[in-house]
């Protein structure tokens, strides 16, 4: 699989305006996402992620090592190229909008591009219909929900036709459905397309669909693996504040009850099956 993003002992540090101080947000960061992958990025506030996030996008560059986005170094002078490859969607849908109908925001990065219009219109309504908010064209983005709003936020960044998405934070301002709805909409793009998607959340729910996951601590990468292998740790994970998904919680709380489980329950569908099959189905 090609190579599409890769990290190589990436460190960034803030300094204070007067230069006294500083802090160091990353601490040499590596690891590599190839094509086709869903990568989940998660850790509790001040973990590092955002800082993460600003860095593969080229908001920031690094203190020290090396960031390669299909294959080249991310730097000042190929920044707009390796940019206009890459579909991102951060936390607040409101702040992304620019367009006074859902058809001219899901455009309006095309046009910066120069895209022409002819080709434009059929990527618009493509990108549109990949989320199924296409009967939503003329509508005004600020009357739609919130998951509604991210899944054009979404379409926006697919009418780009990138090689990478990235999901910044795009579900945590969400309530559950729209979550759902978002989540939803990725999970069958990336299964329809093979969609390279990188996940950046604090919502362990969420991850349970990643290929593999990059838990952050302080800074530093404390674990990668697949989320089977990563919610094995599930009281690593609660000690340094990420809170597990309410299937394994309650797996726990059951067993602690007396009631025989079969391991780690990482959806509420396989411990609904367990219990059923176990239990209720003799």
């Amino acid at each position: 699989m090609k190579e599409i993003l890769s990290l190589e002992h990436v460190s960034f540090t803030y300094a204070s305006e007067d230069e006294q101080e500083s802090r160091k947000a990353l601490d040499h960061i590596s690891f590599t996402i190839k094509e086709g992958e869903w990568i989940a990025i998660v850790g509790h506030n001040g973990s590092g992620k955002s800082t993460l996030a600003k860095l593969i996008i080229g908001l920031l560059f690094p203190s020290e090592g090396t960031i390669r986005v299909f294959l080249e170094e991310l730097g000042e002078e190929n920044l707009w190229e390796i940019r206009s490859q890459m579909g991102i969607v951060f936390q607040n849908p409101d702040n992304q909008f620019v367009g006074s109908t859902v058809q001219d925001d899901v455009a309006f990065a095309l046009e910066n591009n120069g895209v022409p219009f002819e080709e434009m219109v059929p990527r618009v309504h493509s990108a549109l219909a990949q989320v199924k908010m296409e009967s939503f064209l003329d509508h005004e983005p600020h009357h739609l929900s919130g998951g509604q709003k991210q899944r054009v936020a979404i379409a926006g960044a697919l009418a780009l036709e990138p090689e990478l998405l990235i999901l910044d934070e795009a579900t945590s301002m969400l309530d559950p459905q729209g979550r759902d709805e978002v989540i939803k909409v990725v999970e069958e793009l990336k299964r329809k397309t093979g969609l390279t998607v990188l996940s950046i959340t604090h919502d362990l729910e969420e991850v349970l669909l990643a290929d593999r996951v990059i838990v952050m601590n302080q800074g530093k990468v404390l674990a990668i693996g697949s989320p089977a292998e990563i919610f094995e740790r599930g009281d690593e994970l609660e000690a340094i504040g990420l809170d597990l998904p309410f299937s394994m919680k309650l797996s726990s709380y059951l067993r602690d009850e007396g009631i025989d489980l079969n391991g780690n329950h990482m959806s509420e569908e396989e411990l609904v099956n367990e219990l059923w099959t176990s239990y209720f189905n003799k």
